[in-house]
């Protein structure tokens, strides 16, 4: 597996990470043991750099990481985030970037996941509410205290995200990019590469849309959330499913998958992009850690680009897109 740098404070991760949040909620039941064997799996392959967040769950999902991580700690890139607050119900109560907060939540995910400090700490969201620089400053004495060692932002604007790097050098950010969410091309990732801000792209596979293997609403379990997303409905779904007709084609003509050819373009961005793939499959874990060594060719490249232009996908990310990008 391939090491890619993270912004200009030394931090290097695996090319292709692993998403852990659909291991607890969202996609369907968990299967805590399966999952078990599949981040045990992924450290074999090298594909260390985990991602959690303490509202997954919520809570259970960076236990579950915290649990086969034991015996495991000094191989991986542990990443969580704070900020999106959910009661143990479940239920959200808003975005909070107080800095007594981030302290607090620091404190508990570190008591779940069982560790005695987190490689990556990202704010999960953006809280208007804060001034960004109070945020970013008590995340700063985290890392004094040994508690994180890299700091992070997750769905964050360019604006914002200018200001938080001048109150203290940001590592990385996490925000979704794929073939059919290339919103951040505008503003975002020119403004991360004038900082040295590396880009972590989560849902690289457009949620499981982009691999094929999604060919109907009912392909998703009935407790899935993707069946409340807007590209996951109705004329949406039928448009977009359209869209993946050309990574299919030149995933067979080059005898890989369509998940595969997805990530090759992502990493063919830049060498500053690294990926989180979730899921909880050992096989298709295997099949991300091998996009690594795909290559496309620039008329593969040009294809692809010209297929998914920006904004070509129909629908909306979320149902609510109120807290990204801010």
């Amino acid at each position: 597996m391939r090491q890619r740098r993270l912004g200009q404070q030394g931090l290097q991760v695996s090319m292709v990470g692993l998403g852990c949040m659909g291991m607890s909620e969202f996609y369907g039941p968990a299967n805590d043991a399966e999952s078990i064997k599949v981040i045990h799996r992924a450290i074999e392959l090298g594909v260390t750099f985990l991602d959690t967040a303490d509202m997954y769950g919520p809570f259970t999902n960076e236990v579950l990481v915290g649990r086969a991580l034991q015996g495991h700690r000094s191989e991986v890139i542990l990443a969580t985030k704070f900020g999106n607050v959910r009661g143990e119900h479940g239920e959200f109560h808003g975005v909070n970037g107080d800095p007594d907060y981030v302290r607090a939540a620091c404190d508990a995910s570190l008591r779940r996941l069982g560790v005695d400090y987190i490689d990556l700490y990202y704010q999960h969201r953006v809280d208007t509410k804060v001034p960004i620089e109070e945020t970013v400053g008590a995340m700063a004495e985290l890392l004094q205290a040994g508690k994180v060692r890299y700091l992070g932002l997750s769905e964050a604007s360019a604006a914002t995200i200018r200001r938080a790097h001048a109150t203290h050098p940001i590592s990385a950010l996490q925000s979704e990019y794929s073939l059919w969410t290339r919103d951040l091309e505008a503003e975002v990732l020119p403004t991360i590469r004038e900082l040295g801000i590396g880009l972590v792209a989560y849902s690289p596979l457009g949620r499981g849309f982009l691999t094929g293997a999604i060919q109907s609403p009912d392909d998703l379990d009935e407790s899935d959330t993707r069946r409340r997303h807007p590209r996951f409905q109705g004329e949406n779904f039928a448009k977009n499913l359209e869209l993946v007709a050309t990574v299919r084609e030149i995933a067979e003509r080059t005898g890989h998958t369509p998940a595969q050819i997805a990530l090759a373009w992502l990493f063919a961005q830049g060498d500053d992009i690294v990926a989180i793939p979730g899921t909880r499959s050992v096989e298709r874990l295997a099949e991300n850690a091998a996009s690594v060594d795909v290559v496309l060719s620039p008329e593969e490249l040009d294809l692809i680009d010209r297929a998914f232009p920006v904004g070509v996908t129909a629908g909306d990310r979320y149902p609510d897109m109120s807290t990204v990008n801010r």
